[in-house]
C-alpha cells in the first residue's frame, strides 16, 4: 500500500437517514384528524344507509319482499332498469366519442365543447325536465307537430329516457378527457403509420389505453341514472306503474305513509349501487398492478 493512501484522512461515517414522515403533525393532532374523518363519514354515509335498511326490516324480510312484489313496485323497478340499461350505454358510446374528439384533436369551438359538456353539473334537474316540457309537451314549441305525428315524449318513456341523458353525459366524457389529453396522440399515429386502419387502431391501441377510465365512467353513470328523481319527476307525471321510476316511487309511497314499502325500494335502490361500488373495488383490487400502470389506481 503506498504511503499517500495511507496518509488519506478518513471521513466520518454518515448518521443513517431518519425515514420520512408522510406527515409532520404531532399524533395528537393526527387522531384527532382522522376521528373527525371518520365521524363525519359515519354519520353522513354509514348512518343514513343503516337506518334505510332497518326501516325496511323493521316489520321483517318477508314484508319487504311482500311490498317488492307488488305490481307497482314491479313497474317502477323494470323502469328504471329499462331507463338505465339504455341511458348508460349511448352515453358510453357519446362520451367516448366527445372525449376523443376534444383530447386527439384541435379545432375551433374546443374550449365551448368542455364547458356545454360541464353544462348538466351546473343546471338543476327539475329546470332540465322544465325545459324539455317546455319543448316537447302538448303546449311547447314542438307539441304541434308531434300531436299531429302522434307522437308522445313527455309523461312517457322518451322523455324519462332524454332527462336522464342529459343528466348523465358528463360522467364518461369527464373520465375519459383528462386520460385521452395525458397519452397524447403518438401510439395512435404509429398504429396508423403501420398501417392500421381507424377501427382497428381505435380497437386495439385506443380502447385499452382507457378501458379502466370508460368502467369508471359507466358504473357512475349508472349509479346517476337509476338514482335521477329532479329531472324526471318533471317529465314523467308519475303515472303509477307507467312513468313512475324507483326514486319517485319511494317519494309517492312515504308520502302516503307507507314506510315499510318505501324503505322496501329505497333500499333495494341503495343495495343496486353497493353492488357498483363493490364491482368497482373488486375490480381494483383484481387488478391493481394495471390500474396504477395508468395511474387510475
Amino acid at each position: 500500500m503506498s504511503d499517500l493512501s495511507l496518509a488519506a484522512p478518513r471521513l466520518p461515517a454518515r448518521a443513517p437517514a431518519r425515514p420520512h414522515r408522510a406527515t409532520t403533525e404531532a399524533r395528537p393532532v393526527r387522531i384527532v384528524l382522522t376521528a373527525a374523518v371518520l365521524g363525519l363519514v359515519l354519520i353522513l354515509l354509514i348512518a343514513p344507509l343503516a337506518v334505510v335498511f332497518a326501516e325496511a326490516l323493521g316489520e321483517g324480510i318477508g314484508a319487504a319482499l311482500a311490498a317488492l312484489s307488488d305490481r307497482q313496485a314491479w313497474a317502477a323497478i323494470r323502469l328504471t332498469v329499462l331507463v338505465a340499461a339504455v341511458s348508460v350505454p349511448l352515453n358510453a358510446v357519446i362520451g367516448l366519442a366527445a372525449a376523443w374528439a376534444i383530447a386527439k384533436f384541435d379545432f375551433r369551438g374546443k374550449a365551448t365543447l368542455i364547458t356545454l359538456i360541464d353544462l348538466p353539473f351546473s343546471v338543476s334537474p327539475v329546470v332540465v325536465g322544465l325545459a324539455l316540457v317546455l319543448l316537447y309537451g302538448s303546449h311547447g314549441w314542438l307539441g304541434a307537430w308531434l300531436q299531429a305525428h302522434d307522437l308522445r315524449i313527455v309523461f312517457a318513456f322518451p322523455g324519462i329516457l332524454l332527462a336522464t341523458l342529459f343528466i348523465t353525459f358528463p360522467f364518461v366524457a369527464r373520465e375519459l378527457i383528462p386520460v385521452m389529453t395525458e397519452q397524447g396522440r403518438a401510439e395512435e399515429e404509429a398504429a396508423l403509420t403501420l398501417g392500421a386502419s381507424g377501427w382497428h387502431m381505435f380497437r386495439t391501441v385506443t380502447l385499452p389505453n382507457v378501458r379502466w377510465a370508460l368502467l369508471y365512467g359507466v358504473l357512475l353513470c349508472n349509479a346517476r341514472a337509476m338514482g335521477e328523481f329532479g329531472a324526471v319527476a318533471v317529465v314523467s307525471g308519475k303515472i303509477r306503474g307507467q312513468t313512475t321510476t324507483m326514486p319517485i316511487m319511494i317519494e309517492m309511497l312515504y308520502n302516503e305513509y307507507l314506510s315499510v314499502a318505501a324503505f322496501s325500494m329505497a333500499a333495494l335502490l341503495a343495495a343496486l349501487a353497493l353492488v357498483s361500488l363493490a364491482l368497482k373495488s373488486l375490480l381494483e383490487w383484481r387488478h391493481a398492478d394495471q390500474l396504477a400502470a395508468t395511474r387510475r389506481h
